[in-house]
């Protein structure tokens, strides 16, 4: 016998909408979700045992479906591998922001973080040096890296790639892609999708959906032309996005 292991998983992404699905999940009376975001089992936290996850969804009811968000899961190379092995029929749910606005959340969220000490177009050029060789470093249970998790902004946006992981092991049905956008505009049918998705007794939306972690509007004053550039470097997972999923972006 084992004890309660997660239903679904949020799996990204970051600065796409993660804490406001999180914060509307926990009101629905039939989810149980960990009681901290992100916990990073699959990611961070990989050497803790088993237990140690199950332990995260004790408190449980029967009538509950458990579930846990960490949008790191979806860039982590390793996560996908190691949710399948211990989770193969997990369903999950992927929200996907305009990569170029992502891309600069990202940036903005790190530098009031104090984790980016770089100008922004600065921060852009040293992504490829600093995240040389992450992905064969993240491979050892365990293992971090900085710069692959808090430095990764063009990287982080490429969804294709991150996807790819997750189509290789998962059925189809087990996946759910959504516009993080439509969350904001249209959050009573993206609520009902959601819940219809899980397999949830459907409820209305709580309370009106927040805007949970959001900036503070520093990317209305990039200029145009950094814009234009990380719109050519990501051409490629719009055009992706679009035929893979029906999913643009203007």
């Amino acid at each position: 016998m084992t004890g309660r292991r997660p239903d679904f998983l949020g799996v990204g992404t970051q600065k796409g909408g993660t804490t406001s699905l999180q914060k509307a999940l926990e009101q629905h009376p039939n989810v149980f979700l960990a009681h901290s975001k992100e916990l990073h089992y699959f990611t961070l936290q990989s050497s803790q045992g088993v237990a140690w996850y199950e332990a995260q969804f004790s408190a449980a009811t029967a009538a509950q479906q458990c579930g846990e968000i960490t949008p790191y899961y979806l860039f982590h190379p390793e996560a996908p591998r190691r949710i399948h092995a211990l989770l193969p029929e997990v369903r999950l749910i992927v929200l996907l922001r305009d990569p170029v606005e992502r891309a600069l959340s990202q940036y903005f969220h790190a530098r009031r973080l104090g984790f980016e000490p770089l100008e922004l177009e600065a921060a852009l050029a040293a992504e490829p040096g600093r995240l040389a060789g992450a992905e064969q470093r993240l491979a050892a249970p365990g293992s971090r890296d900085e710069s692959h998790q808090k430095h990764s902004y063009v990287a982080r946006s490429r969804y294709e790639l991150q996807l790819a992981r997750y189509e290789a092991l998962f059925d189809p049905q087990k996946l759910l892609v959504l516009r993080s956008e439509d969350l904001f505009a249209e959050p009573e049918r993206i609520w009902q999708q959601i819940q219809a998705f899980l397999g949830l007794a459907p409820v209305p939306l709580p309370a009106p959906l927040e805007r949970a972690n959001a900036g503070l509007g520093e990317a209305a004053a990039v200029p145009e032309a950094v814009r234009d550039q990380l719109r050519r470097q990501l051409s490629s997972t719009t055009a992706a996005m679009a035929e893979r999923y029906g999913i643009h972006w203007d």
